[in-house]
């Protein structure tokens, strides 16, 4: 699917399909974070299985109100232990699946919210 946005003067996800999305017309294949104030950095996490409390301490560190988590294919939570150092500063996490999340991240990016997208992204025939 292709996404058109009005306006949007961020990182903003451009398309998505199985197995990859797009950030600003570049097909990306593997996991990816994206912020509202321009920061990209490749999540280093294959599959849902492979997440850990380190991924999402990771997330901690960026300076947004809101985490939008795109758990892969289908929409799966992570484990409360995980969410531990988000809670900590105080950062909203709202989990769907990937596509839903770039949806979701564009609208608020667009708004000019403080957001992030992690984006896990799975290979098309995952479970």
């Amino acid at each position: 699917m292709k996404l058109q946005p009005d306006r949007i003067d961020t990182l903003s996800v451009t398309g998505y399909g199985p197995g990859w999305v797009a950030i600003q017309g570049e097909k990306v294949t593997r996991s990816v974070v994206i912020t509202s104030d321009g920061q990209r950095f490749d999540w280093d996490c294959a599959n849902f299985e492979s997440l850990s409390a380190a991924h999402f301490e990771q997330l901690a560190q960026l300076q947004v109100e809101l985490i939008v988590f795109g758990s892969g294919n289908r929409l799966r939570f992570a484990s409360p232990t995980w969410m531990a150092s988000l809670i900590q500063k105080q950062t909203g996490v709202e989990t769907m699946d990937t596509q839903a999340a770039c949806r979701t991240y564009n609208i608020l990016a667009g708004e000019g919210r403080k957001v992030a997208a992690a984006l896990l992204i799975e290979p098309p025939d995952a479970p």
